[in-house]
């Protein structure tokens, strides 16, 4: 029998807060991380929201990156790698994971994707040459947005010699992190990674690249907890957003000899291309669909035992109607009734971090046996009728088994499957 994977570690900082824990406390209260966005000048921009990690002093859970890391390395360095540092330093403190020993580290993966990698430190450095010439950019320009530069700098700050990654696939980045962590951990290039994602990208290139190409939300302006809206007739794009999650995962043999307690297995993997369109997907769904179905053969798992679906959906009207397409043709007419909701309702768009921080709900999920619930589904769209979708509070459910999409521009589609741990599972 195969040694199962398992996740024994979590960390998050996303809009809704920093820290798993009040994450997972604001999401289920129903709370919004969307605000207006204060993060440049927005007057007489279309879009004026944004997901903003919110800052230490402005709530009790609020980002403090001097947690992370020292005042002379933040100077280093981009935001998406303070987030990065900040998620996995909880998650790895969770797993119980900091080994002092040479075995111990060079069998440590570390693998963190990102859409963008450090967009503001690069339009920051154009701008530095602009007004004061080339000769004033600092020599930690180029390390501080290199994409590669999360895992780089977790990786020296750990002292983990095992494999070192960063997908770059748009807002599928790090759910395929988690799948290449998995692979390696399965081939026994590695016995244990972290694993996740970071992006903060809330930058005028960022806002005014997307709003060019008509992807983000408009309309409400005046109301941002009310702007993302998965799967609602009103939704009108996505939000931009920031932040990391990451996890650990490791052979349940080799967690059970350290003594580390599993959260959930990691029980299915599958990605596939579109090759269709550099920003759409294929509109019935059929390759978003077939990386589900790889999941779930990886799994050994019938549709029917899926029970609770955390959709990729971003609140674009074109991307919501193709993933309830994918989800009919994996699981039947109107999903099967199988529970669906997005939690970007309540993040926003992470891009990039989306896969892993909703990795990160997925286990809770599992967990504590509650689903998330889609904020503000007032009226569901109307390829959504019949649909079981997750909205208005939180549900109590038994669920054993959650699927977790990411989807991103290219083409990039990535399924993930979490089970609860078979001592927690009557089922399986």
């Amino acid at each position: 029998m195969q040694d199962p994977i398992v996740v024994t570690g979590l960390g998050a900082v996303t809009p809704l807060a920093s820290g798993v824990q009040a994450n997972w406390r604001r999401l289920m209260a129903g709370e919004s991380g969307i605000r207006r966005n204060d993060r440049f000048d927005t007057l007489g921009w279309k879009c004026r929201i944004a997901g903003l990690v919110p800052p230490a002093g402005e709530t009790a859970d609020g980002f403090d990156p001097e947690t992370a890391m020292s005042p002379q390395e933040l100077r280093k360095t981009d935001l998406f790698i303070h987030y990065a540092m900040a998620a996995a330093d909880e998650a790895l403190r969770q797993a119980g994971w900091q080994p002092q020993d040479p075995g111990g580290r060079s069998r440590t993966a570390t693998l963190i994707g990102t859409g963008v990698g450090g967009v503001p430190a690069i339009t920051g450095a154009t701008e530095t040459i602009r007004t004061a010439g080339v000769r004033r950019l600092s020599p930690f320009v180029v390390p501080s947005f290199l994409p590669n530069l999360a895992a780089g700098q977790v990786s020296i700050r750990y002292g983990f010699h095992g494999p070192s990654g960063a997908p770059v696939t748009a807002c599928a980045a790090s759910a395929q992190a988690i799948g290449d962590a998995m692979r390696l951990i399965r081939s026994g290039e590695a016995d244990i990674a972290l694993c996740g994602g970071a992006e903060a990208c809330v930058d005028p290139v960022a806002i005014g690249g997307f709003t060019a190409a008509r992807a983000l939300s408009f309309g409400f302006n005046e109301d941002p907890a009310g702007a993302s809206r998965p799967f609602d007739a009103a939704h009108d794009g996505f939000v931009l957003s920031e932040g990391a999650a990451m996890l650990v995962i490791e052979r349940l043999s080799h967690a059970q000899v350290r003594g580390a307690t599993p959260l959930a297995v990691v029980s299915g993997y599958g990605t596939t291309t579109d090759a269709h369109h550099v920003t759409a997907g294929w509109e019935d769904g059929r390759e978003a669909a077939r990386a589900m179905e790889m999941a779930l053969a990886m799994a050994g798992l019938a549709p029917g035992e899926i029970g609770y679906v955390n959709a990729h959906a971003t609140s674009t009207p074109v991307g919501d109607a193709a993933e309830l397409q994918a989800l009919t043709r994996v699981f039947g007419a109107d999903g099967g009734g199988v529970p669906v909701s997005s939690t970007k309702s309540a993040t926003g768009h992470m891009l990039g971090a989306a896969g892993a921080i909703e990795a990160v709900f997925s286990v809770l999920a599992l967990r504590d046996q509650r689903l998330p619930a889609g904020l503000n589904i007032d009226t569901p769209m109307e390829a959504a009728a019949g649909f079981d979708l997750v909205r208005g509070q939180a549900r109590a459910a038994e669920v054993n088994h959650v699927l977790s999409n990411a989807f991103g521009f290219g083409g990039v589609n990535a399924a993930l499957i979490f089970s609860r741990p078979a001592s927690l599972s009557p089922h399986r």
